[in-house]
């Protein structure tokens, strides 16, 4: 007997494409897309699909689990499975916002964790994963920060490296540690929203050092050290945030040769780096002396590790580093140190790394197709600068876009000196089917057309 053909929407399955119920959710997502599969379509039942597979029938029930995970599809009893109706509604937020990596593609995320939190449990002594560690992490998760900077920084001593609960604990620690209150720190005029609300906090001052397509302006930076006599540099050089601008490799050597000339330190702060295609190396890597070098597993990996490691070279330092940590943050959760841990050194990590840039890429390319000449994105990374017409201002927009449905971070959030750019930041990932967010980006390329006029009169 002839066995039934495949449905036309389905590949062949191949063995090197990730877990074959991911491969069969995949498909059906790209079919609905294509309009190979439309809304009402019934699907083949699961017992026939797996054999016509040949795969076994719980792939199949987890592919189907998987897209009805997505919206794509719905069930109706005994009548069998059908492509979903549209989920995405007129009245839903969609965000564009926050700047979170996209769920990884090829990755059976659910399971990775299981198995990780699994592995962690046989492995780790549960009274220590239950109680302080004020050390910035065991010798472990140490050892695996070393490993996990090694691309960005080469060889290290696990001992240079400390653990922390997130990149913001990081930079308001190193504040803390490093300056006195009134001390100046210099950042771009465009920066992480987080540098400015810790320095508010602790009573230290932000002064923007103008920058260009590179970024910071090497004279103006020397200008500003004469001037200010600051105490910190702050940069984030690799798919800057918010511009998304990575900083070439002479821009970054003329930066550290005037920080050293100034008696100047800096802070790198690198979530970024892992994402980008062929970047520079980090200046802390020509000046690790110099440098307190920043890396988060948050944004390359996943929010609910709230894990970041700190590069600091001097021994002094790095206790200061503690003692400030310990006085709002205390420690990393043991239990997420752990995990982070465990996934470096069992390759799980780079695995999820490598499916978040994926994806990343492919919604970078689907936002350079909807959004057509008004895209000016790099291809990688997590978010997009749009520059906006001129009828429109940052903050008209976004409350604009908000009426629409729409998140979108205005470049007055960013803004170091009260002067903001005419521009808006678009987050690809916290979105999490790529249909949404296409229709998401659909909608605000739609509004962007229009004039503020033009919106106001059709809200009324």
């Amino acid at each position: 007997m002839q066995a039934e053909p495949l449905p036309p929407w389905l590949p062949r399955l191949a063995a090197r494409r990730g877990p074959r119920f991911l491969q069969i959710a995949d498909a059906l997502q790209a079919a609905l897309a294509d309009g190979a599969l439309q809304p009402g379509d019934r699907l083949p039942p699961q017992r026939q699909l797996a054999a016509q597979l040949g795969v076994d029938l719980t792939t199949v029930t987890r592919a189907y689990d998987e897209a009805r995970r997505r919206h794509l599809l719905e069930g109706r009893g005994a009548r069998g499975t059908y492509v979903a109706a549209p989920k995405v509604e007129l009245d839903a937020m969609l965000d564009l916002g926050m700047n979170t990596p996209p769920p990884p593609a090829g990755v059976d995320f659910d399971d990775l964790l299981r198995q990780g939190l699994s592995q962690v449990l046989m492995r780790a002594d549960t009274a220590l994963l239950m109680t302080y560690h004020l050390g910035g992490g065991s010798d472990s998760d140490r050892g695996a920060a070393a490993r996990w900077l090694a691309p960005m920084l080469g060889a290290l001593d696990p001992r240079e490296v400390l653990v922390c609960p997130g990149a913001q604990a990081a930079i308001a620690a190193l504040i803390l540690a490093l300056t006195e209150p009134g001390a100046v720190i210099l950042a771009e005029p465009a920066s992480y929203p987080g540098l400015r609300a810790a320095a508010n906090q602790l009573g230290r001052r932000i002064v923007a050092v103008a920058a260009d397509a590179q970024g910071m302006v090497p004279e103006l930076l020397e200008q500003a050290c004469r001037q200010h006599h600051p105490a910190l540099l702050y940069l984030n050089p690799t798919l800057q945030n918010p511009t998304a601008i990575t900083m070439g490799k002479r821009r970054r050597q003329q930066l550290a040769r005037i920080a050293q000339r100034c008696q100047l330190r800096i802070v790198e702060d690198d979530p970024y780096w892992l994402l980008a295609d062929a970047p520079p190396a980090p200046i802390a890597r020509g000046s690790p002396e110099q440098v307190y070098y920043i890396s988060t597993l948050s944004k390359c990996l996943t929010p609910g590790l709230r894990v970041a490691f700190v590069r600091m070279c001097d021994p002094h330092e790095r206790a200061r580093f503690l003692v400030a940590l310990r006085s709002f943050a205390l420690m990393a959760a043991p239990v997420t140190a752990a995990l982070a841990t465990q996934w470096i050194f069992d390759g799980s990590a780079d695995r999820l790394l490598q499916g978040v840039r994926e994806e990343a890429r492919l919604r970078h390319r689907l936002a350079r197709d909807v959004l057509a000449g008004r895209y000016s994105g790099a291809g990688d990374g997590l978010h997009i600068w749009l520059e906006l017409p001129g009828y429109w201002s940052p903050s008209q927009l976004a409350h604009a876009a908000e009426r629409e449905g729409l998140s979108v971070m205005p470049a007055e959030a960013f803004a170091m000196n009260g002067t903001a750019a005419n521009a808006i930041r678009i987050s690809l990932g916290s979105i999490q089917e790529r249909a949404r967010l296409q229709h998401g980006l659909q909608r605000l390329s739609q509004l962007l057309a229009q004039r503020p006029e033009a919106v106001r009169a059709a809200v009324v």
